[in-house]
């Protein structure tokens, strides 16, 4: 089916908008869009399903099902697609506009007060910490919630715990995706699963060995990013976003973070504050391009975060459904989505050691966690995580300041 065809069709076409009007739908959508994916999802299916009619009840699950599949923030994606069964292209490249707009310009601005005010000051230095505490637990909770949706079976579980292991020891984040996709979507033929997982292994200890010590790496790398280098690294996090935008943090971790143009508290405070804005989760990304490349490096990561978001929707709009549901790439993203599980859970114990040391007396930060984690487990609503950040906030300031 093609744009124009579906339209027109008379079940399915929004009121004529002009392309303007469609623009500022979409940043209206952007301003408000507080809450996290469930609450924008909930507000663009009441606005553009359940009050304007612009496509049925029916086809909105369905697509909804298809973007959660795929790579991508899915509220964004549905935005892209939206528009485009407006005013075609066009009509998508305006509506994702429009609703990541609002949350850019806002985490440039905090990225910019961040750096001018409060990076570096030992004033803040107990508050940091403590939103730096909770937000672990607030990752946590993130990675039950998608484990829960993804590891349907004993052998999606093995997959996400053999890409956890598998990522503590240093291998390369390419090698528990590509292989976790083939071993669940081999696993039938067990021969086959058996020579992925054998090369695999051989992949992971070449790359060990292979791999160029950090202190011989020039120090100019480490410490001055390229514009270019930041736009990969959101764009290897946003083709690896599989079952919500936490799975983006580990890969744009490794690529800044590990690379030393950020630390682990800084890269967590970005974390902490794309949670309390109107935006996507994964316009963290604009606040790391910012502290570690300026307002290039800003704009360059975001724009290769949000880029797949764009693409798969304006490239495959026919034939999205159709390409999603071959059952042998599903297979393969199930296999794929269970082992960036395992990836982020990774990336959680790293975050937390990195917090760990930078505190200098343990128990009140493991009462905080729990308690932050207890709330995150517990609570339902959009206000949960800006209070959970708030509480880390206030009681980093009154316990941990020195």
């Amino acid at each position: 089916m093609t744009i124009a065809e579906v339209s027109t069709r008379a079940d399915t076409m929004p009121q004529h908008v002009s392309l303007t009007a469609l623009f500022l739908k979409f940043l209206r959508f952007g301003l408000l869009a507080f809450g996290g994916p469930v609450a924008q999802i909930a507000m663009l299916r009441q606005a553009l399903v359940e009050e304007e009619r612009w496509i049925d009840k029916t086809r909105f699950n369905r697509l909804l099902a298809v973007l959660q599949v795929l790579p991508g923030p899915e509220a964004h994606e549905l935005c892209v697609h939206m528009g485009m069964i407006a005013r075609g292209r066009m009509g998508g490249v305006l509506a994702g506009l429009g609703f990541m707009l609002p949350g850019l310009f806002l985490m440039l601005v905090a990225g910019w007060a961040y750096v001018t005010w409060i990076a570096g000051r030992s004033a803040w230095s107990g508050v940091l910490l403590g939103v730096q505490i909770v937000v672990l637990a607030i990752i946590l909770r993130s990675v039950a919630r998608i484990g829960q949706h993804i590891i349907e079976n004993t052998l999606l579980g093995v997959v996400a715990a053999a890409s956890l292991l598998a990522t503590l020891f240093g291998a390369p984040f390419w090698i528990p995706l590509v292989a976790g996709g083939l071993v669940y979507g081999l696993a039938r033929r067990l021969r086959w699963a058996a020579l992925v997982v054998a090369g695999a292994v051989v992949a992971a200890a070449a790359a060990h060995f292979l791999r160029e010590p950090v202190d011989a790496i020039p120090a100019a790398i480490l410490t001055e990013p390229a514009v270019g280098a930041l736009f990969l690294a959101g764009l290897k996090g946003g083709l690896l976003t599989f079952g919500g935008a936490y799975t983006a943090i580990p890969y744009v971790r490794a690529d800044t973070v590990g690379r030393g143009w950020i630390s682990d508290a800084g890269f967590l405070d970005g974390i902490a504050l794309a949670g309390v804005l109107p935006a996507p989760l994964v316009i963290f990304a604009t606040f790391v391009g910012y502290i570690a490349g300026g307002l290039p490096g800003a704009l360059a990561i975001t724009a290769g975060m949000f880029l797949p978001a764009f693409g798969f929707s304006l490239i495959l709009f026919e034939r999205l459904e159709a390409i999603v549901e071959w059952p042998a790439l599903h297979r393969i993203l199930e296999g794929v989505a269970a082992a960036v599980v395992g990836v982020i859970a990774a990336t959680f114990v790293q975050l937390g050691q990195a917090t760990w040391s930078a505190a200098s007396e343990h128990a009140i930060p493991i009462a905080m966690f729990v308690a932050a984690l207890l709330a995150a487990w517990r609570l339902r609503g959009t206000w949960v995580t800006p209070v959970i950040i708030g509480g880390g906030a206030l009681m980093g300031r009154l316990l941990l300041s020195a």
